[in-house]
């Protein structure tokens, strides 16, 4: 399941760096997101705050729509890799995790680094019988 620790260190880098760019006022808690794409590019991103909190958006989903945006699909993207200040390595949160389900492969590794800890699961671990509806049947 781990990744190879050169590959590791330099999305967990990336992550890092973006995370920088994180805005923050409320929690001052930056978050940053690489994704590794089939190519080898990798895609930042960063969460960023609002004051209604409901519009937020965390690093995961961001760096999602970003690569989206980029011209990227579901499918080319390898790894997710997150970086979270402080001592503890934290799980994508309920809306990322259904964001990454969307478009991520059941068994794409997602890490999760701090300071000090690093976590990695398979997406199909962190959300158990995602909901799924199958667009095909909808298309003309």
């Amino acid at each position: 399941m781990n990744m190879q620790t050169e590959q590791l260190k330099t999305l967990r880098d990336a992550a890092f760096r973006a995370s920088q760019n994180a805005y923050v006022p409320y929690s001052k808690f930056a978050v940053g997101a690489a994704l590794l794409m089939r190519n080898g590019n990798v895609i930042t991103g960063c969460n960023v705050e609002n004051v209604s909190y409901g519009l937020a958006n965390c690093a995961e989903r961001t760096a999602v729509f970003r690569a989206i945006a980029e011209g990227y699909n579901g499918a080319d993207i390898v790894a997710v890799v997150v970086y979270t200040p402080g001592q503890k390595a934290y799980a994508p949160c309920g809306a990322c995790r259904q964001v990454l389900a969307e478009f991520l492969q059941p068994e794409t590794l997602i890490t999760s680094t701090s300071e000090q800890a690093s976590q990695q699961w398979r997406l199909t671990d962190l959300l158990p019988d995602a909901f799924h509806f199958d667009v095909s049947a909808y298309r003309e």
